[in-house]
């Protein structure tokens, strides 16, 4: 019995680590296709423009940028949960280990500065910044630049959405600021169940309501992000009023972006090699990673 119950949970378990990145992939793809639904059929809103030649390239340009932004967002979003940022397979022993390193004892092993526990994922992180509920695995020194790299082309494609969606709250708010347009904007569920509105109304009324609420936990989710990337900081040395390993702006974009981070960030293809091996990290105002 007690064998069948820790089987049963060990499966809900692993079921509920994955639903975040299930529910982030369905999003996505509803957004997405919701939004090609706009461009497609509702644009442009005169009848006369919508069998120019104009209004056929005007469709092009937005569906390229629109997949090319989906596209950088699955694949960064894949690298980022295939690269492993944990001490798995690093040799850490030797005569490298010096100030800053700490035994870890649930690993059992010595481990290097800014590397810290995930009981999560249950291994210790190289430069640990933070545990992504939404994608279910710690963000670290070998993953940081896809995950930033995922949250900007969310970021940028959110905000498309915003603006493409725009028609849809002017559509509803067509008829004034009644109660029935401010319910289906804020509680399109209840508005559904309750027989107030079309499935159609309601899709568009939740994809609209989605893209401005995503958009606007992005943006802070970003800006956090770039402001200690500036700062050559992680999100567990924020708290910290100390910044040794601050080397100015352009140091600490190559220190987390890679070699390259001035193109990286267009395109997950792009190789841009980290200047550093997670283990050992220069100073501020020294030429030698501290050891």
């Amino acid at each position: 019995m007690t064998s069948f119950a820790s089987n049963v949970f060990c499966r809900v378990e692993r079921v509920c680590r994955h639903l975040p990145v299930v529910l982030n992939t369905f999003l996505v793809f509803s957004i997405t296709g919701e939004v090609s639904y706009l461009v497609l059929v509702e644009a442009p809103l005169e009848a006369d423009q919508k069998k120019t030649e104009w209004s056929a390239w005007w469709k092009a340009v937005h569906l390229l940028a629109q997949y090319f932004m989906l596209g950088n967002i699955c694949w960064n979003a894949s690298l980022f949960l295939k690269t492993s940022p944990s001490i798995r397979g690093v040799f850490l022993g030797g005569e490298g280990m010096g100030q800053g390193w700490r035994y870890c004892y649930t690993c059992e092993t010595h481990t290097p500065p800014r590397c810290s526990h995930c009981y999560d994922c249950k291994v210790c992180v190289l430069r640990r910044d933070h545990h992504c509920v939404f994608f279910g695995q710690c963000v670290g020194f070998r993953n940081y630049r896809y995950f930033l790299s995922c949250l900007l082309f969310m970021w940028s494609g959110l905000l498309y959405a915003v603006v493409m969606n725009a028609e849809v709250f002017i559509v509803i708010l067509k008829e004034g600021v009644t109660v029935h347009s401010v319910l289906l904007l804020l509680i399109p569920w209840i508005m559904l169940v309750s027989g107030q509105v079309s499935a159609r109304a309601f899709a568009f009324a939740f994809i609209a309501d989605t893209c401005v609420v995503g958009f606007l936990l992005v943006s802070a989710f970003l800006f956090f992000h770039v402001f200690l990337l500036l700062r050559g900081q992680t999100t567990r040395e924020w708290y910290s009023s100390r910044r040794p390993y601050n080397l100015g702006v352009v140091g600490n974009l190559r220190h987390g972006l890679g070699l390259h981070w001035y193109l990286c960030w267009l395109s997950p293809l792009i190789p841009s090699p980290l200047p550093g091996d997670g283990l050992h990290f220069q100073v501020t105002g020294s030429l030698e990673p501290v050891r």
